[in-house]
């Protein structure tokens, strides 16, 4: 265990040759096995981006913003970090290069550098340092992924900053691990450890002397090529470990565990660690390799086609299968598809529907459609964020009578503006007011752990088993209050709302209507891990495994 002031030993994670190879879930299968091992582990993530943070960058270049307890919009590397180890993170484990010269700036304009010239080195690399001791203080070890590739000159402050940190506190407090790729010519019938070679002449460039390789390959690493790449990176044979394509991730921890990279990391570190226990990892690959059952369940989105912007959502659902060994195939459809060829032809044979978050008017109507479509039928509906708004606008419109119902974030003259801004209403006396609050929505972003009240005798009570839950939230729009009675006089049901009684937090319709129908203005993806699922997700699976049993009999 790590003492007051002392440093906590840190593994840099870095890569080479392409992006794309795994990094994320390299450290997080490794994360995993020390954690079984006893260890107290926390993750970090420094992108070289000059973005602030990804909660502004579009999911078809960066894929899915993720939210931490504390509100942070994080790269969705978090996601792999939190759903693989039990830590809880928080802005603290992401940091951009927009963050870091933010502070730097911050610094200079308030003074702090008594007026001297203000440079990479050492004010920039300071700062990178500073970060990294913040976000691990006080875990047995921290582990800590460099995003982009070695050679990128977006990520030279960072490997700066690393290499100064190796050389301060040697190789007993900091140690590197380098993914790379051996790629397989078909050709030739060889795998080639060329630019392994080369992407670790180029680490070493810049000062950085990897210990250990994770070389990513179609095929496990014959021993000659081992030894050769051993030979020409000055890296232990030992330390040379083989990553080879896996059909489930959570294969991963047992199979670095095979080769003892936790072993090597703990030696060198001089970690106090027992055995590892891999069984839950093992129930996991089991349950899914081995499903007793099997559910198509339709995803209906505006990002389909990127579907790294839907991450924790996909992963979600097959958590909600594992828990039960089923296996859940994700049919990924565009909600635009809805309303151009209707819901019960794109629908046709699934099992059940989630319709997740997002922004934006298009494809809303889709969202809406698909809604009432699954409401009618019986198909098990889940609605996320946005999907829990088209939800309560499909009531409206079809079963309140209220014609024109929709949310001021796609019409700002809504005649029943069911979901809008807290800003745009509030209540007297029953009556609706609007208020013109201009563009200024940044005052109204909801971010990060909030608890509510769960109702006791609804679907959500039933499947949570307490009267309080707390769930990350990431939006702007909100219920419209006004609408509260007239919405459950037509039969929808508030089945939680906020602690003070201000916002609805969950609407479904009541199972003598319809068997399984829930919506939520959260994120309970977010939350839901393989070794325990999420227990909204686990009912949802449940819920299409009835449905097809249904439809089979």
């Amino acid at each position: 265990m790590t003492t007051p002031n002392s440093h906590t030993p840190l593994l840099f994670v870095t890569g080479g040759v392409v992006s794309s190879l795994g990094k994320g879930i390299a450290a997080a299968s490794l994360a995993a096995i020390l954690e079984a091992r006893g260890l107290r582990v926390t993750m970090m993530k420094l992108d070289p981006y000059l973005n602030v943070d990804p909660g502004t960058m579009s999911p078809f270049q960066h894929g899915e913003v993720y939210v931490t307890d504390d509100g942070a919009e994080t790269d969705l590397d978090l996601g792999h970090y939190e759903r693989f180890v039990n830590t809880r993170l928080s802005g603290l484990n992401s940091i951009t290069t927009g963050k870091i010269y933010e502070a730097v700036i911050r610094k200079e304009r308030r003074g702090d550098y008594l007026g001297g010239t203000v440079q990479v080195i050492p004010h920039v690399t300071d700062q990178i340092k500073t970060c990294i001791d913040a976000a691990t203080d006080g875990f047995d070890v921290g582990i800590v992924e460099i995003g982009g590739t070695v050679g990128d000159i977006e990520s030279l402050p960072f490997l700066e900053a690393i290499r100064q940190l190796r050389t301060e506190r040697g190789a007993d407090k900091a140690m590197f691990m380098h993914l790379t790729l051996v790629p397989y010519i078909a050709a030739a019938g060889e795998l080639k450890t060329k630019p392994t070679q080369h992407s670790v002449k180029e680490l070493r460039s810049i000062g950085i002397q990897p210990d250990v390789l994770i070389c990513r390959s179609e095929q496990p690493l014959p021993e000659g090529e081992r030894r050769k790449i051993a030979l020409f990176t000055n890296v232990p044979e030992k330390a040379v470990i083989s990553a080879i394509d896996l059909d489930n991730i959570h294969k991963i921890p047992r199979w670095f565990h095979a080769q003892a990279l936790d072993q090597i990391v703990v030696d060198q570190l001089h970690l106090s660690a027992r055995e590892a226990d891999l069984s839950e990892w093992d129930a996991v690959v089991d349950a899914a390799s081995h499903p007793d059952d099997a559910v198509t369940i339709a995803v209906v989105g505006k990002y389909v086609d990127h579907q790294d912007a839907y991450k924790s959502v996909g992963e979600a659902l097959k958590h909600g299968g594992i828990r039960q060994r089923t296996k859940v195939t994700l049919k990924w459809l565009e909600a635009e598809d809805v309303e151009r060829e209707g819901a019960a032809q794109v629908l046709a044979g699934v099992d059940g529907v989630l319709v997740p978050g997002g922004f934006g008017d298009r494809g809303f109507e889709g969202k809406v459609l698909t809604s009432k479509y699954a409401r009618e039928t019986g198909l098990p509906y889940f609605g996320i964020c946005y999907g829990m708004q088209a939800a309560v606008v499909d009531v409206a419109r079809h079963l309140a009578g209220l014609e024109g119902a929709n949310s001021t974030e796609n019409d700002k003259q809504a005649k029943h503006p069911v979901i809008g801004l807290i800003t745009e209403w509030r209540t007297q006396s029953g009556d609706i007011e609007r208020r013109d609050e201009g563009s200024d929505l940044g005052g109204t972003m909801r971010l990060g752990l909030q608890e509510q009240r769960v109702k006791p005798g609804t679907l959500a009570h039933a499947l949570y088993g307490k009267d309080v839950v707390g769930e990350r939230h990431r939006h702007r729009y909100e219920f419209n209050n006004g609408y509260r009675e007239q919405l459950e006089a037509a039969g929808m049901v508030i089945s939680a709302k906020s602690m003070d009684d201000l916002l609805v937090e969950m609407i479904e319709m009541p199972q003598t209507a319809h068997p399984w129908f829930l919506a939520c203005q959260a994120h309970p993806e977010f939350l839901s891990t393989p070794r325990s699922g999420h227990p909204l997700f686990v009912g949802f699976i449940k819920a299409a495994r009835e449905r097809k049993a249904s439809n089979q009999k």
